[in-house]
């Protein structure tokens, strides 16, 4: 099996910053895509952003304010927030397109999610 596990959440002041982590283990046999989404209360979850061999994609709140990047070797994908706002305040999702090593098939494991508050 492979497990997710995000960490690096917490309370932030509105302006402030926030890196998050993201580390996939288990039996993992190859990843060929990590993404971070986002749900606040009341709403449905929404993609933040992705990073494959491809590149990277950004919606639109996302731009010019977060970075996603990654670590290959370490599984583990990150989320660096900067200019946090409010309205960021969500629990932040990572989800990891793997490969497990008894498998075939690239399937979508989640992580239980790390909670970002921005507040004053």
């Amino acid at each position: 099996q492979v497990q997710v596990v995000e960490s690096g959440g917490g309370l932030v002041q509105p302006g402030g910053s926030l890196r998050l982590s993201c580390a996939a283990s288990g039996s993992i046999f190859s990843i060929n895509a990590m993404g971070w989404y986002r749900q606040a209360p009341g709403k449905e979850r929404e993609l933040v952003a992705t990073i494959s061999g491809i590149g990277t994609q950004y919606v639109d709140f996302a731009k010019g304010r977060f970075t996603i990047s990654r670590d290959i070797g370490k599984n583990t994908a990150y989320l660096q927030m900067n200019s946090l706002k409010p309205e960021d305040t969500a629990a932040y999702y990572c989800k990891m397109r793997a490969r497990a090593t008894f498998s075939l098939q690239y399937i979508d494991y989640w992580g239980q999610g790390t909670q970002v508050t921005v507040s004053s």
